[in-house]
């Protein structure tokens, strides 16, 4: 076995960002930027007016001006003004021909048919954005590495883009093992409990904006298993297989593997829940065989594959790690490190109840693990543990 640094550490190496892919600009929320992006043009490239007000040649402002025109946004023609003169304006118009400043409405009066203006702050080019003042012609606009929130997509159409480069989202398949699975809403037989692995995995790949998610189904049977992952394979990036990876006689991931060409990096790992856990790859595609536990596969999932995730998006890793006071003392043995299902308030984590791998309920209430390394036994109320805080 190895420790839970080791395998983290293994299976970041073997990981490599997907093949950029050029996508609609409005279809990119949500991806990493996988290429710069530079302005085709100044923007704005114009000068423009940041408010509704008055337009004016600066050294006039303490006259009273004659009021000569109107330019509102969308106008496609300007005209000049002269000393003495002023136009009206709207917020994104063009400036008139010869105006290089801009008064608010609110400061300016109106008597025997002058504008007179009330704005001791005005400065020469108040209230005027320059041309290229949101980016210039050639410049580096957005660098590659960026995530494309809903502020980047509105940056990036505001000057002009249509398409962008991209780390695509991985597909991910799911092969269910176990011949004592049900599905939820059908009547359960003597032996059989209902499967709900792939319900958490599939949402909390779709949390993460994965929505490419398989969901396969294989007997316990060594050629069924084979035939099912080999297709995995075919057509996705992640496969994550749940159950089948202990030494059972009814456990065939390792061999089923075996038989894909895959080739193993690690199985088992000194940790608790999930110490059966399985990774390997096949060229780029990386495979985890997952213990069937319902708590092991979130442990082993949130630890192991979501990191993985994140790397082959180049998006970064939702699950934070922070330093907690532990609430309360507790014992464990030496030699795996634990995952507790807690609750972390107010800098303080407490484990919960129900630890046990195959109980989900605590799970479900959770929203941290907290982690006790592998050889520390006791641990008391008021001592530093690393808290991992779980996505919403």
């Amino acid at each position: 076995m190895i420790t839970v640094s080791e395998a983290k550490q293994l299976i970041s190496e073997c990981t490599t960002p997907l093949m950029p892919i050029e996508v609609s600009l409005k279809d990119a929320s949500g991806y990493v930027l996988a290429a710069d992006i530079f302005a085709r043009y100044d923007i704005p490239a114009f000068r423009q007016s940041s408010m509704d007000g008055y337009a004016l040649i600066f050294e006039d402002h303490k006259k009273e001006l004659n009021l000569v025109g109107e330019m509102a946004a969308g106008t496609p023609h300007s005209f000049p003004i002269k000393s003495g003169e002023t136009s009206r304006i709207f917020t994104g118009a063009p400036l008139p021909d010869g105006a290089d400043t801009v008064v608010m409405q609110e400061k300016i009066s109106k008597a025997n048919g002058k504008i007179i203006l009330h704005d001791v702050q005005l400065r020469l080019g108040s209230n005027v954005r320059g041309i290229g003042s949101e980016v210039k012609a050639g410049e580096l606009a957005m660098q590659q590495g960026n995530l494309l929130s809903p502020a980047a997509i509105g940056f990036l159409a505001g000057i002009g883009i249509t398409t962008v480069v991209v780390f695509p989202m991985p597909k991910v398949a799911i092969i269910v093992t176990g011949k004592e699975l049900q599905q939820p809403g059908l009547e359960l037989s003597l032996g059989q409990v209902y499967e709900s692995n792939s319900y958490s995995l599939s949402a909390a790949l779709k949390g993460e904006g994965i929505h490419m998610v398989e969901v396969m189904e294989a007997d316990d049977n060594l050629e069924i298993l084979t035939n099912i992952l080999q297709s995995a394979l075919e057509n996705s990036d992640v496969v994550l297989l749940t159950g089948g990876v202990s030494v059972g006689d009814y456990d065939f991931v390792i061999e089923a593997s075996t038989r894909c060409g895959i080739e193993q990096i690690f199985h088992k790992v000194k940790q608790k829940p999930g110490k059966p856990l399985f990774f390997g790859r096949k060229d780029q595609k990386l495979i985890f065989g997952l213990p069937g536990n319902p708590s092991s596969v979130l442990s082993c999932y949130y630890n192991y594959v979501l990191p993985a995730l994140k790397d082959l998006s180049q998006k970064q890793n939702t699950v934070k790690e922070i330093t907690a006071e532990l609430s309360q003392d507790h014992k464990k043995p030496a030699g795996l490190t634990h995952f507790l299902k807690g609750k972390y308030e107010h800098g303080k984590a407490t484990p919960l109840n129900a630890q046990e791998s195959f109980r989900l309920s605590s799970f479900a209430q959770a929203n941290c693990l907290i982690l006790l390394n592998e050889e520390q036994q006791e641990f008391n109320a008021g001592d530093s543990v690393t808290v991992m805080l779980l996505p919403d």
